[in-house]
């Protein structure tokens, strides 16, 4: 089931909720209040990391390609964008 973040209209309390129908909007925890929406949430990816069998780099044990090691494109780093015509 998904957790949703939710603002209160009336007294501006922001809070979590585990929903099970997605249009469902719950009532505010603190003042009781009905007149809740839903806010945006802010995604969060961890890439890589402590690999202590890669010898503890952060690459996560993949290796860039040759192609986007001499590219010297800065725009895209792989060597296949438009900026780079590669």
């Amino acid at each position: 089931m998904p957790i949703f973040e939710y603002k209160c209209n009336d007294c501006g309390h922001e809070f979590e909720e585990l929903v099970f129908d997605r249009d469902e909007c719950p009532a505010c925890p603190k003042c009781s209040s009905e007149k809740t929406g839903k806010l945006m949430s802010a995604v969060r990816a961890k890439v890589g990391g402590f690999r202590p069998d890669t010898g503890g780099d952060d690459s996560g044990g993949i290796q860039s390609s040759p192609s986007s090691a001499s590219s010297g494109c800065a725009g895209c780093s792989g060597g296949d964008c438009s900026s780079c015509g590669s």
